[in-house]
């Protein structure tokens, strides 16, 4: 049985002296790390911490964030890593979803936790990196505590919950995405496979540390020994200093952020002949992108990967071999499955189709998710027959090569977030003035798609107080950056439903 606990313990013996992390706080060799995160499994048992129990981490991207991830596992519990970018009313609903007894949290969003805390009961402690009346501060809690492991009996591995992460919902109700000891070692196995990358190079973690992307790329590292490079938020000069400083080898991104580093002054004016390969994912690659950002890092080594939270996360590769023919059909794909991941699609009856027709794609395999915390019947629905169902459709070519050709589910994807039309829906149609609403995507040449909303309206409101009224609502790449207001009825279906496919057709961008 796989436990993430002796992994861990292996790095601190194989990399003691190597860089594990670098951050705003600065840099914790592979030893330093280890010894902090077994202080913080202490201090977490110390507080009736054990197994099966859950700790929230509430805060961006640095060492707290890794020890929160790290941790844990010693004793048999798991972490959820918090959106930082939910409204509070989101987040209590998050926090008493999950029920953390723990939650670890930056002095950046303080306030925001504080705020949370009266309505989410199960929250026992606080470990805080700033000083607040009622709360442990995180160091002075690690200090007083050994750098040992605890009980063996107590460590947690195989199949039981190692991180979950929280994905939308279509039903409005956020969905815990629980993944196991066993998913994350499939996941990094198969991507040290793919992409046979070395030990000890450092890496540019661009992503938050609440989705998966990046998150998993945290329990990668530990295979590797790797030199993480966290940035609190995503910041193209602090990057591009930052690989020319750490001689990163590595950088992970969304195409949006490729192209926004592309874009900027900065770019050109630090060294960057360390990078050694980029990997993108997260949303549709533009070929001129693709190419632009080839031109940039010539000679470097490009992959894809593509997935989702639901399959910790990688399904596909496109890996660097597949971009020796720049001309090749296969850099509009999404690659072949991984070595680990079971890929077909699916007609509406959840029967196989051939190569070339469109269905939904599906897969299956040591990845896959043990299902969506305290909802049965929605992990019941997405893994039918065995198969988890991505809601996406897509055809494979006779080669096995993956094409996506748009998305069963209603979901929008915006600069790498998934945003789910319900939850903005419910929250627009609150308003007073509001009598209809459909939430879509409309193409969008910097995000991809940018969330566009159509309201017919029976009072007065103007398009800024509605944006504002779903901003102290919602989290803001949620909110519509746009819409369309109209006193007319919005286009129905046949079966009376508001009718999405005419009005993006009527909402072309």
């Amino acid at each position: 049985m796989f436990r993430f606990s002796d992994q861990l313990l292996k790095a601190a013996r194989t990399w003691p002296d190597n860089p594990a992390v670098t951050c705003a706080a600065g840099t914790l060799t592979w030893a330093a790390l280890i010894d902090r995160c077994q202080q913080l499994a202490q201090v977490l048992a110390a507080h009736g911490v054990g197994p099966g129990d859950r700790v929230g981490f509430l805060g961006f991207n640095g060492h707290m964030g890794v020890e929160t991830f790290y941790a844990p596992p010693f004793i048999g519990a798991s972490v959820v890593p918090l959106n930082v970018r939910l409204a509070v009313p989101e987040l209590i609903q998050t926090i008493n979803d999950c029920r953390p007894r723990v939650v670890i949290v930056d002095a950046d969003h303080a306030d925001m936790l504080a705020a949370c805390l009266p309505d989410c009961p199960s929250v026992m402690l606080v470990l805080s990196a700033t000083p607040r009346e009622g709360w442990t501060p995180y160091e002075d809690a690690l200090a007083a505590q050994p750098a040992t492991p605890p009980a063996r009996d107590l460590i947690g591995g195989g199949d039981d919950m190692l991180v979950m992460y929280y994905t939308g919902g279509t039903t409005g109700r956020p969905k815990g995405v629980m993944l196991s000891h066993t998913n994350l070692f499939a996941n990094s196995m198969g991507l040290l496979g793919a992409w046979h990358l070395p030990e000890g190079d450092a890496y540019a973690v661009t992503g938050p540390l609440f989705h998966s992307a990046a998150g998993a790329r945290i329990f990668v590292s530990v295979f590797l020994g790797s030199h993480m490079f966290l940035q609190a938020r995503f910041d193209i000069p602090g990057l591009l200093r930052g690989i020319e400083d750490h001689r990163i080898a590595m950088a992970q991104f969304v195409p949006t952020m490729l192209a926004m580093m592309l874009d900027h002054p900065d770019f050109g004016r630090f060294d960057t002949s360390s990078i050694r390969m980029v990997s993108y994912g997260g949303a549709p690659m533009p070929p001129d992108l693709l190419a632009r950002t080839m031109r940039a890092f010539p000679g470097v080594r490009f992959g894809q990967a593509f997935g989702m939270t639901e399959a910790s996360p990688i399904v596909t590769y496109l890996n660097p071999e597949d971009y020796e023919d720049l001309g090749s059909p296969r850099l509009n794909s999404l690659g072949r499955a991984a070595a680990f991941a079971d890929l077909m699609i699916f007609d509406e009856n959840d029967m196989p189709l051939p190569p070339g027709e469109i269905g939904e794609i599906v897969t299956r395999g040591p990845n896959v998710m043990l299902g969506y915390w305290d909802q049965p019947d929605q992990t019941a629905e997405a893994m039918r027959g065995g198969w988890y169902h991505t809601g996406d459709a897509g055809y494979l070519d006779a080669d096995g090569y993956l094409y996506l050709s748009g998305r069963i589910k209603d979901m929008i994807i915006t600069g790498a977030e998934n945003v789910y039309p319900i939850e903005v829906e419910q929250v627009l149609d609150s308003h007073p003035a509001v009598h209809q609403v459909a939430v879509i995507g409309v193409p969008d040449a910097k995000w991809g798609e940018r969330v566009h909303a159509v309201i017919q309206l029976i009072g007065e409101a103007t398009e800024a107080e509605l944006i504002a009224y779903s901003r102290a609502r919602l989290a803001g790449y949620k909110c519509p950056k746009t819409m369309t207001l109209t006193r007319d009825p919005l286009p129905l279906t046949r079966v009376n439903k508001i009718d999405k496919v005419a009005l993006r057709a009527a909402h072309p961008a």
